[in-house]
């Protein structure tokens, strides 16, 4: 659809603008991403049988390049819903390190931040929409239970016609014992 060709690419701009600025200069992220890199990796190092990196800027790089590759990918319709899907996870992390608003208190820097921070949930938002998106065919649930339905029915099918074929061979099976109990009788 026309409309997808035209939303992707518009949706997608931001995160493929922002990554790449961020993998040019990912100095300027450090500071705001330090305490939730460092909330993160605590609660991983508690959850996960394997130590999590603490270098922040890494971790700033990495969301970075996901932003990019996942935005291109988004861009150009390839796996849109896995695409949209990595996008909206990289960016609750990156609104709550960029746009931490509830800690300012000049009114201007705070209400700045409140404006990118709803701005993210929006972009998050639609990414969201992007995920569900089937584009018209029916999604992976629906024919997983259309699947289930059919070969229930299918089952059923053949176990009724199992069940009048063992009844034919019952009803065979008492006729040939009558005629033999006769047979034995004359």
């Amino acid at each position: 659809m026309l409309v997808r060709r035209i939303a992707r690419p518009l949706l997608a701009s931001t995160f493929i603008y922002g990554g790449i600025d961020t993998l040019r200069n990912p100095q300027s992220r450090v500071p705001g991403a330090r305490p939730v890199v460092e909330k993160v990796a605590e609660t991983a190092d508690k959850q996960l049988p394997v130590h999590v990196p603490r270098d922040v800027e890494q971790w700033v790089k990495i969301d970075a390049a996901v932003k990019v590759g996942a935005g291109v990918l988004f861009s150009l319709g390839k796996l849109p819903r896995l695409s949209a899907l990595l996008l909206a996870g990289s960016t609750v992390p990156t609104t709550l390190a960029g746009h931490r608003f509830w800690e300012h208190t000049d009114p201007k820097e705070r209400f700045g931040q409140l404006s990118h921070f709803l701005k993210n949930l929006g972009l998050l938002g639609g990414l969201l929409l992007a995920v569900v998106d089937t584009e018209g065919k029916p999604s992976v649930g629906y024919r997983a239970r259309r699947a289930a339905h059919k070969a229930a029915d299918s089952t059923e099918k053949s176990f009724e016609k199992a069940q009048k074929r063992a009844a034919k061979a019952q009803k065979r099976a008492k006729k040939l014992a009558k005629k033999q109990a006769k047979k034995v009788k004359s």
